[in-house]
């Protein structure tokens, strides 16, 4: 049998959520899960690190879930779980929670290009769009200075 070791990033959404250029194939280093159920996404995560043993990365709502269910699934998350929970709304802004130092969670807004910018640095989506602009402007910056 076949041992995956790359980590995991779930991806929730539903089936008539529109599709994204999500990076399904080449990423060596992480596995794209998609769930179209907060049911099976809560009973994942209440069980991944203390009885699936999942190494999970990162959680993504792609445009199906509420805020208020995005904070009820936070507030269920077991506390030994650190990875990246991001929700992404339908005007494609977001919100993202992130585990601190301390073991504390954290969340921040963040506008459509932060969002865009968070999935093209980690290599989820196909194109590097906000990316690309954004070392484009920062090789000016440093040209100018």
């Amino acid at each position: 049998m076949y041992n995956d070791t790359r980590r995991i990033t779930l991806l929730a959404r539903g089936r008539s959520t529109p599709d994204r250029d999500w990076e399904r194939l080449t990423n060596g280093m992480t596995r794209l899960v998609t769930i179209e159920s907060m049911t099976v996404l809560r009973y994942t995560l209440q069980h991944a690190v203390s009885d699936i043993d999942l190494d999970i990365e990162r959680v993504i709502l792609d445009r199906t879930f509420s805020p208020q269910e995005y904070l009820d699934l936070l507030a269920a998350l077991p506390g030994e779980f650190n990875a990246d929970v991001l929700l992404i709304r339908g005007d494609d802004s977001g919100y993202l929670s992130a585990a601190g130092r301390a073991g504390d969670r954290t969340i921040h807004s963040l506008s459509a290009e932060d969002v865009r910018f968070y999935l093209e640095a980690n290599a989820l989506v196909t194109g590097r769009v906000v990316f690309q602009n954004f070392a484009a402007h920062h090789q000016e910056m440093r040209l100018t200075a």
